[in-house]
């Protein structure tokens, strides 16, 4: 059942907010320490209100400034290759890098002048303007993080340090769409009208300005008619489209309720799983889920020079819509059904049972989707009516118009209900004479 207006939010709960004590130039965190536990769950958190609906997309677990300095980019760089080879980034860009794609980033804004996404970056509308106070500045801390899972390209001399994305030859498209959980309009965000569909903005904007992948690591319990509408439209425009399954999980087999838009039809939902590829606890559990891919401790860029440790099905999804970049990048051709059925097929770790409801059909391989891709690219299309042809033997002409004549047509009708009515008096005696005839027997 769809409902009325929903609300959106990315939430980075800073729940443990410590320093990775490998990273050089520390200068200390950009958001505080939030001791209650509302705290940690920021404004999303709080049930009854109209923020309280929502449901986190990210689950921020360290959040550091690093300097800009050589050695702490050196580290950062060997520090992420773990969560590259986990999905086979490595060996898949012997094939595709993502070039000539762009990735619509719908999310709370991207830092274009992040150092590994520089010069990588086309910035839409911000769809969320006026929530916050006049001159107020967003810190696009979701955003960039989740931009530079996707198509970071490294930084420092040779691009040797910083933070490498799946598709690091890919483009971003940066539509704000969403509030980070800190910023201060965010309860206007919530609850005024105007925002109600930031979303399905979003997705027509970066349908209608070149993105071939779109992802959204945010998501609410309460779908919308414009949302789905608006999913439709990019489908249409043959638009491959990611969203994180969200983090509404618990221990044990309990199902979770959907999120939205991950659980409309056409959305690959994706969900977070641990080093080991088994569900992380707070990664959402339904028959929505379609891939999984590691969502635990993940590392990225964020603005103004700070790297960000996180977990949650925000990341997991940008893995994913990464991978989606490089197929689409070495096979243009391939629908966006063709694209996931590539990293459905090849998905390592697949559950014994073929699909489960926690991981879907197993976690995204990078490398193995890509040679998935190549086989359906060849495959030959199925038998059927060429472009331009039609049935029948000959080119049919022009419709043939005919004219009734209906003096003619009253004419032929009398003698035909006279004959009719000739034949029926004349089965009529038949009958009569023969019911007699067995009677005089």
């Amino acid at each position: 059942m769809l409902t009325g207006p929903a609300r959106f939010q990315a939430v980075l709960a800073t729940a443990a907010l410590v320093a990775l004590p490998w990273l050089a130039a520390h200068q200390g965190a950009v958001a505080g320490r939030q001791g209650s536990p509302a705290g940690r769950q920021g404004s999303a958190g709080r049930q009854g209100s109209p923020a309280g609906r929502q449901r986190a997309a990210a689950v921020l677990a360290d959040l550091t400034r690093a300097g800009h300095g050589q050695g702490a980019g050196t580290q950062i760089r060997a520090a992420e290759q773990a969560q590259l080879k986990s999905i086979n980034a490595p060996a898949a860009w012997r094939v595709s890098r993502g070039r000539g794609v762009t990735v619509g980033v719908l999310d709370t804004g991207v830092d274009a002048s992040a150092a590994d996404l520089s010069g990588s970056v086309s910035t839409g509308p911000d769809y969320t303007q006026g929530a916050d106070p006049p001159g107020y500045r967003p810190p696009h801390l979701h955003g960039t993080f989740i931009a530079s899972l996707i198509a970071g390209h490294g930084s420092g001399p040779g691009r040797a340090g910083g933070v490498v994305g799946v598709a690091p030859a890919a483009r971003v498209l940066s539509v704000r769409v969403i509030l980070d959980d800190q910023e201060p309009g965010v309860g206007p965000y919530n609850t005024d009208p105007r925002y109600a569909d930031a979303i399905g903005r979003g997705i027509r904007y970066a349908a209608s300005h070149g993105a071939a992948v779109i992802n959204m690591s945010l998501g609410s319990v309460e779908p919308t008619r414009a949302m789905q509408a608006a999913l439709a439209y990019a489908a249409s425009r043959g638009v491959v489209v990611v969203a994180s399954a969200g983090n509404s999980g618990v221990p044990g087999q309990g199902y979770t309720p959907y999120s939205y838009p991950a659980s409309f039809a056409g959305v690959l939902s994706v969900a977070a799983v641990t080093e080991s590829g088994t569900r992380a606890a707070f990664s959402d559990r339904n028959s929505s889920v379609v891939l999984s891919a590691p969502g635990v401790r993940v590392l990225g860029a964020g603005p103004g020079g700070t790297y960000l440790q996180a977990s949650g099905t925000s990341p997991a999804a940008a893995f994913v819509a990464g991978v989606a970049a490089l197929i689409r990048s070495a096979y243009p051709g391939l629908s966006p059904a063709q694209v996931e059925q590539a990293m459905i097929s090849s998905a390592a770790r697949r559950p014994a049972a073929g699909y489960s409801p926690a991981t879907g059909f197993g976690e995204v391989d990078a490398a193995a989707a890509l040679r998935a891709a190549g086989l359906l690219s060849q495959a030959s299309p199925e038998p059927g009516l060429a472009a331009g042809r039609h049935f029948g033997g000959t080119v049919p002409g022009p419709i043939q118009v005919t004219h009734r004549d209906e003096a003619r047509i009253a004419v032929l009708g009398g003698v035909g209900a006279a004959a009719t009515a000739g034949f029926l008096a004349a089965l009529a005696v038949l009958a009569t004479r023969t019911v007699r005839r067995v009677r005089a027997g």
